[in-house]
């Protein structure tokens, strides 16, 4: 991060009352609604994003919930599939491929998770959304804010207080219902019968809705998110980031409409420098007409022309404001954009770049990796423990025989006929029952008896336990040894 770039945020005014330094209250962001075609694309990510987060608990498949983490039954469901503990190590995975993405995102193109996929932000622009719809545009928020309190005032804040509170327990409810059937949920809560745990974390995590999107707001990604801390680490000098061009715009200030621009749109001559405006002290104005629009529409309230700083979560708000003003003005867009350094400084885009190209095989081995697992995962977990008290014992004729017990695990949604078999070349029969059928997610443990003819095996052999279905499929497959005699 260069000096040029580095964070410079809003500072606590600071008063001094009698030798006492004391840090005043920081004052309330009142973001102005912007229009543009980022704001469009953050929109429908708030849409895609909510419509997943309340719509996926409702759509069934099968008879089952489409997403429903069964933490009793130690079962998550997926889109139709279904996970077990034994399957931990597929959630590891998806961990990292996370964290990959992020990682990657962020060397490209910043803070985009941040901007369009976060959470918070997602929550925030919803809370924002109501905020505005009671409230009114910015300035009718700041002048109810600075008014004294009157009916009028304490109705329309009591009606944005329901409507958040409201909204934030149907968020607690939803996400309770990822992990409870959310259609015996509902019917619980209302009539009174729900668990004790159940109706805590619907009242928790719709406290923290409420609390995070309605009240703390930038708070949290200026103050409590790790990510603007370490996400230097991932930028470099070819890193897309919101960026304010000062070559263009400095010095700043105020002028007619009809003032020409320091750059000069496509296709037009350049705008020599003794046609530009002047300031107050007869400099040269650059693009920038100081109208704060870019400071207005900031959800954490910060200067964009100060540079790239740590509060910034590339919303590209500014970017949309500022675009509009220069199309008033008829100046040339691009003022604010996203860009990089090296571009700043008429250097050439390197997108393909060591670091790039590092994280993006990494993350497509590791999503190759985790949808192979997914694809070959077993739909029966085997588990074949050999009988301790003896290694093999002897029976009439001299034939030899080895005792397994054969724990069995049904992970599919039904029923399962399954038999068991040795995958060997010995000439190995199984004596007694090897069928069962198993309920879905039953666990049986079924005693298995290997039996070999008299002198056909000697010392300690290889062999595998196969599960195989009603048609032969095999479902699952454990090793194991078979024991006979040493050959003297």
């Amino acid at each position: 991060m260069t000096a040029r770039q580095r964070p410079q945020g809003r500072q606590l005014d600071i008063k001094v009352v009698e030798g006492n330094s004391l840090y005043a209250k920081e004052p309330k962001v009142y973001p102005r609604e912007v229009d543009g075609r980022f704001q469009r694309l953050r929109t429908a990510a708030v849409f895609w994003l909510l419509g997943m987060f309340y719509v996926f608990p409702w759509i069934s498949i099968g008879g089952q919930q489409l997403v429903l983490f069964d933490l009793p039954a130690r079962r998550f469901h997926v889109f139709g599939l279904t996970f077990w503990p034994q399957d931990f190590y597929l959630l590891t995975l998806l961990l990292v491929i996370a964290a990959l993405s992020l990682f990657f995102f962020t060397s490209l193109a910043g803070r985009l998770w941040c901007g369009y996929a976060c959470p918070q932000t997602v929550w925030t622009e919803v809370f924002l959304w109501m905020e505005r719809k009671i409230e009114g545009d910015r300035n009718a928020r700041m002048k109810l804010d600075k008014a004294p309190w009157t009916a009028a005032k304490f109705a329309r804040k009591a009606a944005k207080q329901f409507v958040w509170i409201a909204f934030a327990l149907w968020t607690g409810f939803t996400f309770v219902g990822f992990f409870t059937p959310i259609r015996e949920l509902g019917p619980a809560l209302l009539s009174g019968t729900a668990g004790g745990w159940e109706i805590f974390w619907t009242l928790f995590y719709g406290f923290a809705t409420y609390g995070n999107a309605g009240i703390l707001r930038e708070q949290v990604c200026k103050y409590m998110c790790p990510y603007a801390r370490f996400q230097s680490a991932m930028f470099d000098r070819d890193t897309l980031v919101i960026s304010y061009d000062v070559a263009r715009g400095e010095p700043r200030g105020h002028r007619k409409r009809s003032a020409p621009a320091l750059v000069a749109a496509a296709g037009s001559a350049s705008v020599a420098v003794a046609d530009r405006p002047l300031g107050k002290d007869g400099t040269p104005l650059g693009d920038c007409i100081d109208c704060l629009a870019c400071v207005q529409v900031c959800p954490t309230g910060i200067d964009i022309r100060n540079g790239l700083q740590i509060e910034c979560i590339a919303c590209a708000a500014c970017i949309d404001a500022c675009d509009a003003v220069m199309d008033k003005m008829n100046y040339p867009r691009g003022l604010i954009r996203y860009t990089t350094e090296n571009v700043l400084e008429g250097k050439p885009v390197r997108v393909l770049r060591p670091r790039t190209l590092v994280y993006a095989g990494v993350l497509t081995a590791f999503i190759l990796g985790f949808v192979w697992s997914v694809a070959a995962r077993a739909p029966v977990i085997v588990e074949v423990l050999r009988d301790r008290n003896a290694m093999y014992r002897t029976v009439s004729h001299g034939a030899i025989e080895n005792s397994y017990n054969v724990k069995l695990v049904n992970k599919t949604d039904g029923d399962l006929a399954v038999s068991l078999r040795a995958k060997t070349d010995l000439p190995l029969r199984a004596i007694g029952r090897s069928e069962v059928t198993l309920a879905s997610g039953e666990v049986f443990s079924l005693p298995l008896t290997l039996r070999a003819d008299a002198g056909s095996v000697s010392g300690r052999e290889k062999i595998t336990i196969e599960v195989v279905g009603s048609d032969g499929t095999v479902l699952g497959a454990s090793p194991s040894l078979f024991y006979g005699p040493d050959s003297k």
